[in-house]
């Protein structure tokens, strides 16, 4: 055939090397999101000072390179202020993480690029995939750009990165991967068994907006560190609520953007985040009772079943997260957190394509 043609296919026809491709994807995102939770909770995020798409391919590879680049990172504020005198191994560990965190980003874009043209060329992909993955593509260079513009943020005035910017990178990765998993609904499930249910069509709804609240709080909280300021649990230091928070005086934007200077926003976005997770365990739990209850089929029952679970990981996961953080956010658990995040929101996504697809 003619290499500019294009033989469009059904959706239902989609090979399945296409498919597999898809799930392939998904998979190169979770680990990455989780490589990207190592990286900053190690705060390896700045080690790497320079974007570069082509020869940052390659690590240091003798003595000379590595010493340029320790000498980068020793101008930044994060070495100034934190981890001045730190050796050359504690840097290289560091450096370890940001590399493989932007390495396995390249990756991902040749494992996407190159397989994509392939399908385009050969016919194997329909007008509404080519679409959607013309959106995923555009997605995935925006998640590219504000990773440079949150490390950028780390390495003139503050010795980390901006907490919003971190937040607004996490959740263009996220984004990227809901309308990934989405786009590999429609390839593998295109005709779903059609679900009429409205009231629970709203409250599916609903439950993936507070989810989308709480993964969005979540990011922010990880920024400021404020699992921190209050390690302790169902109490914050034993209140409900922080004072300072109905303090009218601590309500400015000033405390809200030089967070680290100050108590109020890491109280405030804690506080939120504990309120939001409440309210979407409420939320949850009345969707499972109503769906159960409906009698939707054996599939719809068992995506019920699963988000559950998954809910009671994640809430089980956040609570140690934040009893443990003694002065440091443990590690292991943070990472476990923020993919439990991406499990749940991925079934979540499931369960509300088995209501949504019915209303098309």
């Amino acid at each position: 055939m003619n290499i500019f043609s294009f033989n469009y296919i059904e959706q239902y026809q989609i090979p399945r090397v296409v498919k597999v491709w898809l799930l392939i994807g998904l998979i190169m995102i979770t680990v990455q999101v989780v490589v990207g939770g190592i990286t900053r909770l190690t705060g390896s995020g700045l080690s790497i000072t320079k974007w570069e798409i082509v020869t940052g391919t390659l690590p240091p590879l003798n003595a000379k390179q590595w010493d340029e680049a320790f000498d980068l990172y020793k101008a930044t504020p994060q070495y100034l202020e934190i981890n001045q005198g730190m050796s050359m191994s504690d840097f290289k560990f560091i450096y370890f993480w940001e590399y493989i965190h932007r390495l396995w980003a390249r990756g991902m874009g040749f494992v996407f690029a190159i397989p994509f043209f392939i399908f385009l060329f050969s016919g194997m992909l329909s007008r509404t995939l080519i679409k959607d993955l013309g959106i995923v593509i555009l997605l995935a260079a925006t998640v590219a750009s504000f990773g440079w513009i949150m490390v950028a943020s780390g390495l003139v005035d503050r010795p980390w990165v901006s907490a919003y910017k971190l937040t607004l990178h996490l959740s263009l990765a996220f984004i990227l991967y809901s309308y990934l998993l989405w786009t590999t609904f429609k390839v593998f499930q295109p005709r779903p068994s059609l679900i009429h249910n409205p009231m629970l069509k709203k409250l599916g709804k609903v439950m993936l907006v507070v989810l989308g609240i709480q993964i969005f709080l979540g990011g922010i909280m990880s920024g400021m560190k404020a699992g921190v300021i209050y390690p302790t649990w169902p109490d914050m230091h034993g209140v409900a609520v922080p004072k300072l928070v109905f303090n009218s005086e601590e309500w400015n934007v000033d405390n809200l953007m030089n967070y680290e200077s100050n108590l109020f926003a890491p109280a405030l976005i804690q506080f939120l985040h504990r309120t939001s997770a409440y309210l979407l365990t409420a939320i949850v739990l009345w969707f499972f009772v109503k769906g159960i209850r409906s009698g939707m089929g054996s599939l719809f029952n068992i995506s019920l079943y699963l988000l559950v679970s998954m809910l009671v990981i994640q809430v089980l996961l956040g609570i140690f997260t934040l009893i443990n953080c003694q002065g440091t956010i443990p590690v292991g658990l943070g990472v476990f957190h923020q993919a439990g995040a991406l499990f749940l929101l991925t079934i979540t996504l499931f369960v509300y394509y088995q209501l949504r697809i019915a209303e098309k």
